[in-house]
């Protein structure tokens, strides 16, 4: 294998991290002032009417019944607290707020948990759904569905923001408009009060003023969790809100960026706040950073040494969203949206979406964070990922963690992707290329092709010659993921999977 060269695909990179931007836009000192109230408010809790769709939006298109489980949807009532900036806000994150408005709401939990309460783990996740696409996504339901099901989790998606709510720019008008009958009561101040009003969700969870949304299910361990412009609110979160409220027990910040979110709520605020956002090392809760090849060149300046309460995973061939995700997500969002779902707007004939690891890696550090968080062991660091660095002759970036499917590669995975003549939302999905002698209409040997972004050209790897046989590689897998479960960056159930899909391929020889 050649030595790395530096890759001059910087069109790609430079569209990926545009999108990133995109869509989180559509988003010390000891403190002088007084400080802000030191415990979430309990809200009201009630029943919403079955509307006229007779579902929830956002309800699972796959049957959660044959995997155990049942969804339910509560709203949650209350006033909820506004937050400004007390002190100097600096890159170390430790950031003073103070209350500075208050203001009447009513919101959604939408809640999938076990059946039977045998099953349940103790651990519920609670994700800040995400409005890049201006209506509510669940992404990192997407990203650790297996684990999450599997595990006897319960998790509960916020509707935390006005977009979602309220709506946006898009076809949707949020919640309100999808369904009025259901959701004509809601009410959301503004993303100024999304903070107290995903702490008061929490609490809401801990102790019901109301029908308990957990059906009796007792809390051992409470996560918070956001992916993409909701992990920008989540880093905020972590380092202004979590101190005041104390509501949850450990955090997954999801494909976050360098920057964080305004504690105002407001856009034009963004370039107020500490560049680069960095995650305070003083607090007692645990934050796991998940970052993929996508994120990288937005979330680098941000790096910052793992401590025993902040760890950050950096995932070689892997992509912000990916096929997995895509696959899960889009048939939910298709009975709850139909047409005006968001697309990522590829352009035909372009490189297929990123079907790397993701999923594998965020079932494992759910499982880390929630053991964290009842004080059980740290998770293991990782290395830093280069997405400038790559192998001439597979196309793959340098560094970070490399689960099988990079560690013995069959195809060229990247969180990145030429994106000309595409939507906003392209750059998020990366590209795969598979090997076969370079046959694909992308496989131009330039900046826009996934296997040799590089000058001068290369020819894709052979399989038969980087496996002679098809008991080498599946060897070969087999070896890499038991290192991987070894590592920690890998279960061992999910390595029983991916050594069977080896098995049962035809690669090699």
């Amino acid at each position: 294998m050649r030595t790395p060269v530096r890759s001059p695909w910087r069109r790609a990179a430079a569209a990926a991290l545009g999108a990133v931007l995109a869509a989180a836009l559509v988003l010390g000192v000891p403190p002088a002032a007084p400080a802000a109230r030191a415990a979430a408010a309990n809200p009201v809790i009630t029943v919403p009417p079955a509307g006229d769709r007779g579902f929830p939006f956002l309800a699972a298109a796959e049957d959660l019944g044959s995997f155990g489980y049942t969804e339910s949807e509560y709203f949650i009532e209350g006033t909820a607290t506004s937050y400004a900036k007390s002190g100097i806000w600096t890159s170390d994150g430790r950031w003073a707020v103070r209350a500075s408005g208050r203001a009447a709401y009513k919101t959604r939990l939408l809640v999938r948990r076990p059946a039977d309460p045998a099953r349940f783990n103790g651990t519920v996740v609670v994700e800040w759904l995400n409005v890049s696409g201006q209506l509510e996504l669940s992404p990192d339901y997407w990203f650790a569905r297996d684990e999450l099901l599997r595990g006897g989790y319960a998790w509960v998606g916020v509707s935390a923001q006005s977009v979602g709510v309220n709506g946006g720019l898009g076809q949707i008008r949020g919640l309100k408009g999808w369904d009025p009958a259901r959701y004509g009561s809601l009410v959301h101040p503004g993303d100024a009060y999304s903070y107290d009003i995903f702490s008061q969700a929490g609490q809401a969870l801990r102790t019901p003023n109301g029908p308990d949304p957990l059906g009796g299910l007792r809390i051992r361990t409470l996560l918070a969790d956001g992916e993409s412009q909701s992990a920008g609110f989540m880093t905020t979160y972590v380092n202004a809100v979590q101190p005041v409220s104390r509501v949850y027990d450990g955090f997954m910040i999801h494909s976050n960026s360098a920057v964080a979110a305004p504690i105002s709520g407001s856009l034009a605020d963004v370039l107020r706040m500490p560049t680069p956002s960095r995650i305070r090392t003083d607090q007692p809760e645990p934050a796991f950073v998940v970052l993929t090849e996508t994120d990288i060149p937005g979330a680098s300046a941000a790096r910052q040494p793992d401590t025993d309460r902040i760890v950050r995973w950096e995932l070689a061939g892997t992509a912000h969203g990916d096929q997995w995700a895509y696959d899960l997500g889009d048939p939910t969002l298709r009975k709850s949206a139909g047409s005006a779902a968001p697309q990522p707007g590829c352009a035909p004939g372009s490189a297929p979406f990123n079907d790397g690891p993701g999923h594998y890696a965020m079932n494992a550090a759910l499982r880390h964070l929630a053991s964290w968080a009842r004080g059980g062991a740290r998770p293991p660091g990782g290395p830093a990922l280069n997405t400038y660095l790559r192998d001439p002759s597979t196309g793959l970036a340098a560094g970070g963690i490399r689960l099988p499917d990079v560690a013995v590669p069959t195809r060229t995975l990247t969180g990145m992707r030429d994106t000309a003549g595409s939507g906003v939302f392209c750059g998020l999905y990366g590209a795969r290329d598979p090997w076969n002698g370079d046959a694909d209409p992308w496989d131009r040997h330039d900046d826009g092709d996934p296997s040799d972004p590089s000058f001068p050209p290369t020819a894709e790897p052979v399989l038969s010659r980087l496996y002679p046989t098809h008991d080498d590689y599946v060897a070969k897998v087999r070896a890499a993921a038991q290192a991987s479960v070894d590592a920690g960056y890998l279960l061992p159930e999910d390595a029983v999977t991916i050594v069977t899909a080896a098995q049962n391929s035809d690669i090699g020889g």
